[in-house]
């Protein structure tokens, strides 16, 4: 057994270099595990929501205000329809529950659902203002 001569702290006096790289190996794959999981658990159980709106006659809807109720909470988000009719929810909850509809105009489109046993990670819907 080589003892490691020093002076730098008691730690390096008292335990042997093999023991010590050893302890140092197994302190840096500890924090690794730890810090992994924390890391990855950023976008778990996350989707992302999306469609378009139209109208009766199937064109796409320029500046229709879509909602989105979350049924845990009630919160409601919205977003303005594109040119092209598109909407867009990023980064929602998979296990959370949501209504969604379109209005423009006095009109509403009816209410559709986007379920928490739903496992997709992207929904696409498409809503429909008669």
């Amino acid at each position: 057994m080589r003892w490691v001569v020093g002076v730098n702290s008691a730690w390096e006096f008292l335990v042997p270099a093999r023991r010590r790289c050893a302890g140092m190996a197994l302190l840096a794959a500890l924090l690794l595990m730890v810090a992994l999981p924390a890391g990855r658990a950023q976008d778990f159980g996350l989707k992302n929501l999306q469609g378009k709106v139209f109208d009766a006659e199937n064109a796409p809807i320029n500046g229709a205000i879509v909602y989105l109720q979350n049924s845990r909470n009630n919160d409601v988000k919205t977003f303005i329809s594109e040119k092209d009719g598109t909407y867009r929810f990023a980064a929602l909850s998979a296990d959370t529950d949501y209504s969604l509809w379109a209005a423009y105009h006095g009109k509403k489109s009816s209410t559709k659902t986007v379920s928490s046993f739903d496992t997709r990670k992207q929904v696409y819907i498409d809503l429909k203002i008669k």
